[in-house]
């Protein structure tokens, strides 16, 4: 007999991971990023990001602009690492864990303290939090159309030849949230 998980008010915890760098990008992808981490925030999720500026960080003001509680999670020891080192903003989140891990420290702490992974326009470090997500069996779900590996990773899961995991794909921010939360919502039921 299976029961619902008792801590069904706990939020969802959905990672944002997208180039940090946006000059690749769709010409829409930051106004749709914008869009997945208000839906995000609509949708009963907090928002994990790489505390990083470019698409998290826009999916931040989207999740912010919702009311939304943002957690970012930096490669950075200290918060004057987090801005003078690496650069990197403080604005828009509510919380910053400084890691001290540096990017792929950061990209394994980020991705495993996630209920979902959200992939938008991203490059080589957005590939990197794909593949840990995948090799942890995690929900990712892709929003397409947006440039980047966010484009590529259909291709990419089909010449790896390992099968598609529990990875969704939509062009629409919503409806991607709401392709995510199902999948996620089958992750949290136990066994009574």
């Amino acid at each position: 007999m299976t029961k619902s998980n008792p801590h069904t008010h706990l939020k969802y915890k959905f990672c944002i991971s997208g180039a940090a760098d946006t000059g690749h990008c769709a010409p829409d992808a930051l106004e749709k990023t914008k869009e997945l981490g208000k839906q995000a925030a609509l949708h009963n999720g907090v928002l994990v990001t790489g505390a990083t500026t470019g698409a998290p960080y826009w999916g931040a003001i989207g999740a912010k602009s919702a009311g939304g509680f943002v957690i970012g999670v930096s490669p950075a020891a200290s918060e004057i690492e987090h801005v003078k080192k690496y650069k990197l903003p403080i604005d828009y989140h509510d919380i910053i864990i400084y890691t001290g891990f540096g990017y792929s420290g950061r990209n394994l702490l980020l991705t495993r303290s996630s209920d979902a992974i959200l992939i938008t326009c991203g490059r080589m470090g957005t590939l990197n939090e794909f593949t840990i997500a995948f090799e942890d069996n995690k929900v990712i779900g892709i929003l397409t159309e947006t440039g980047g590996m966010a484009d590529e990773i259909k291709e990419i899961l089909e010449k790896a030849h390992r099968g598609k995991g529990k990875v969704v794909f939509d062009p629409d921010p919503k409806t991607l949230i709401e392709k995510v939360i199902e999948m996620v919502k089958k992750e949290k039921v136990v066994e009574v």
